[in-house]
């Protein structure tokens, strides 16, 4: 009997090791193996625009970061409402997040409800990048200045028309802005994102367009869109826009109307998935494949970290609070 006791105790150690390292494994994070499914990337505007187009180039590089596939999802509608709300009352998880822009941080000042809480129903993961919006027009409009479409304007109250990406986006805001601040009359028309609008300025739709720069960037290039004017303080440091005047430098001193693109997760998600989402993103925008792609076209690469965005944004809910109350803008 005595010589089954070592053997006894000798089992029940082992015993106690398998235990031990299975209460480890229940204990540890679940976000410990993140990721190991595909993330995807919610776009609240339609296919074609400028949102898209940071978020699929971003994506690819991410993906090899992450060593798992990143979808792109377009969720246009409501000025990007929806899909931000989606992501909302998405799990949080780290594997559903969504590339906001200033609308993100306007919806709050533009809307008396929104189906989700603006202040604690996002984590910050990162800032993509800022760019300008630009007025443009298709190559054979009649407006060759921002004098042009002033005088246009003030000459045919609410005949001119522009477009924008959504209500409540950064272009809309910027043709907002240049209404009050010039003093004129000019329609509206709001799409569910930069592509379709892109397409009915060229069909001659509608006369006028405040867009990002990523979004018409090719269409200038290739001479179907002329550039009138940026919206930011000073001149692109992109070749294709550097000689564009601002708007401010055209007639409408103090306008200023940036855009920027950045990444959130719903509220909850893991610090440490935060982290890893952030360092690949930061990696991915860091790559000679996306410089190439977006540079050209206006954007002014950030990828600092999720506090930096944090801070970035709530200053840019705060200085548009103000511009919208200050102008009586609406959506209706």
């Amino acid at each position: 009997m005595q010589s089954l006791l070592p053997l006894a105790r000798a089992r029940f150690a082992t015993f106690l090791a398998c235990a031990c390292a299975a209460t480890l494994l229940i204990a540890a994070p679940a976000s410990a193996a993140f990721p190991d499914k595909p993330v995807k990337i919610v776009v609240p505007f339609a296919p074609g625009g400028g949102t898209d187009l940071v978020a699929r180039t971003m994506g690819i590089s991410m993906s090899q970061e992450l060593g798992q596939p990143v979808i792109i999802d377009n969720k246009p509608g409501a000025g990007t409402i929806i899909g931000t709300d989606a992501v909302a009352k998405s799990a949080p998880d780290g594997y559903t997040l969504v590339m906001a822009t200033v609308a993100h941080v306007v919806n709050p000042s533009l809307q008396s409800k929104l189906p989700y809480n603006y202040e604690k129903g996002f984590a910050p993961v990162i800032l993509v990048g800022v760019s300008p919006n630009v007025l443009v027009v298709r190559a054979d409009s009649p407006f060759k200045s921002v004098g042009d479409v002033i005088a246009a304007a003030k000459a045919n109250p609410g005949k001119v028309s522009f477009a924008s990406q959504g209500a409540g986006t950064s272009a809309h805001l910027a043709g907002e802005l240049f209404k009050n601040l010039t003093k004129t009359n000019m329609t509206h028309i709001p799409y569910r994102g930069a592509g379709p609008a892109i397409t009915d300025l060229l069909g001659g739709q509608v006369d006028v367009m405040f867009a990002t720069a990523a979004a018409v960037g090719n269409f200038i290039e290739n001479g179907k869109l002329r550039a009138l004017a940026v919206t930011t303080a000073t001149r692109s440091p992109s070749h294709a826009l550097a000689k564009v005047p601002t708007i401010a430098e055209s007639g409408v001193p103090g306008y200023v109307a940036d855009s920027w693109y950045g990444l959130y997760a719903p509220a909850g998600t893991p610090a440490d998935v935060i982290a890893k989402l952030n360092a690949a993103a930061k990696k991915s925008i860091q790559t000679d494949a996306f410089r190439k792609r977006v540079e050209g076209e206006g954007l002014v690469i950030n990828g600092g970290s999720p506090e930096d965005f944090d801070k970035y944004a709530k200053g840019e809910e705060a200085r548009w609070r103000k511009v919208v109350k200050e102008n009586n803008i609406t959506t209706d």
